[in-house]
This record gives C-alpha cells, sequence and structure tokens, in this order.
C-alpha cells in the first residue's frame, strides 16, 4: 500500500539533545559524567519526565536518592535548553519537500513542560499537521498506547504511514502494529533512506 503519512519522532532525528551537551562543563570527570548520566539523572529518570512528571517531582526524588549530586540534579531543571544543540538540519530540510506529497506528523518522547519552549524557537514544527507529545498524553514509546493514539486522532492506518525514529526499540513497536519505519542508526542518512524507498 502507498505511503500517505509520514510520522517523525524529534530527539536525534530533527533535534539534537545530548545533556553531554550541558554536564561536560559541569564535570571535570568524564567517568563521573557518564555514571551521572546512567545511574543517577538516568534515562528511565528522563522516560518519568517525558511521561508527564514534572521537573520539580523528579528533582525532589532523585535529590533524596542522591544527595551527593543535589546540586547536579538541579541543574538539570534550570540547564535543558543548554543540552539541545539545535535542528539537524540535514532532515529538517527535507520537511517542507516531503509536505507536498505526504501528511506529516510527529510522535516525541518530551516533557510537557519543556516542549512548547522548543516548539516556539524551530519553525520546521509548523509543517507538521499534528504532534503527539508523550508527557502531555502520560504514555510513552515504546509502549503501543501512545502509537494508538496518534492513529485514532488523526484518522490514520499504519500501513499507509512511514514512522521515522532513531530508537530501535520504539521502531520495534512500530512494526508490530503494521507501520513502514526507517531505524535512523547511523549507518545511511534519512534522505538516502527516503530516496531508496522511492519516496523523493
Amino acid at each position: 500500500m502507498a505511503i500517505k503519512n509520514i510520522i517523525f519522532d524529534f530527539g536525534g532525528v530533527l533535534i539534537d539533545w545530548n545533556p553531554r551537551y550541558f554536564y561536560k562543563d559541569v564535570f571535570s570527570d568524564i567517568k563521573e559524567m557518564e555514571y551521572f548520566l546512567s545511574d543517577v539523572w538516568s534515562p528511565q529518570w528522563n522516560m518519568k519526565h517525558d511521561a508527564g512528571f514534572s521537573f520539580s517531582e523528579i528533582t525532589n526524588e532523585l535529590q533524596e536518592l542522591h544527595p551527593k549530586y543535589r546540586k547536579e540534579i538541579e541543574m538539570y531543571q534550570y540547564n535543558w535548553e543548554v543540552m539541545i544543540k539545535g535542528e539537524i538540519s540535514e532532515n529538517t530540510k527535507l520537511l517542507n519537500p516531503l509536505k507536498s506529497k505526504y501528511r506529516l506528523f510527529g510522535l516525541t518522547n518530551w516533557s510537557a513542560e519543556a516542549f512548547p519552549i522548543i516548539y516556539s524557537k524551530y519553525e520546521f514544527f509548523k509543517d507538521f499537521e499534528g504532534i503527539v507529545v508523550s508527557g502531555e498524553e502520560k504514555v510513552v514509546k515504546p509502549g503501543k498506547e501512545i502509537y494508538q493514539l496518534l492513529l485514532n486522532r488523526y484518522g490514520l492506518l499504519a500501513n499507509e504511514s512511514l514512522f521515522i525514529d532513531d530508537s530501535l526499540k520504539n521502531i520495534e513497536t512500530a512494526n508490530e502494529l503494521g507501520f513502514n519505519t526507517i531505524h535512523l542508526n547511523g549507518t545511511q542518512s534519512l534522505k538516502e533512506q527516503l530516496l531508496s524507498l522511492g519516496l523523493i
């Protein structure tokens, strides 16, 4: 079946986000920084933020668990914008030509507190007909519920949709639900993969 809709993840696909952009200037020891980002403000805790918990809730809980890093934990809340280097222009420049042929949507794991600020800073977000933000819905990828929510809200069929993400787990869920997928894992550019599918 022909592709009618293209659905984009944002972080790692259209937005260059990495907490190391900020914390490299906080920690003098790289090993300690990596410990902090893997075991303190870990991907699991970041996912809680994406699931709708507030900065203050997570900060308070983490400070109780890791009192040694009280200051560094608090810094996240007030410096998260430094963790965003900018848009990934080689990918965002594809949006406008794609928009003339397909319906474009966003499906992102992102904090409900932070996303509106980011949305206002980048013009390319206006190319999307609709965006589903995990923090607003309180469900996250790779859970199937958020994909189904997107399909239902905008009247889409999975087999008519292409889903693009840099997370293999998220891609695997999309495949299970019948989406066509592109996994951005650094081996091929997004443009190359779209060309190989005959979509541009």
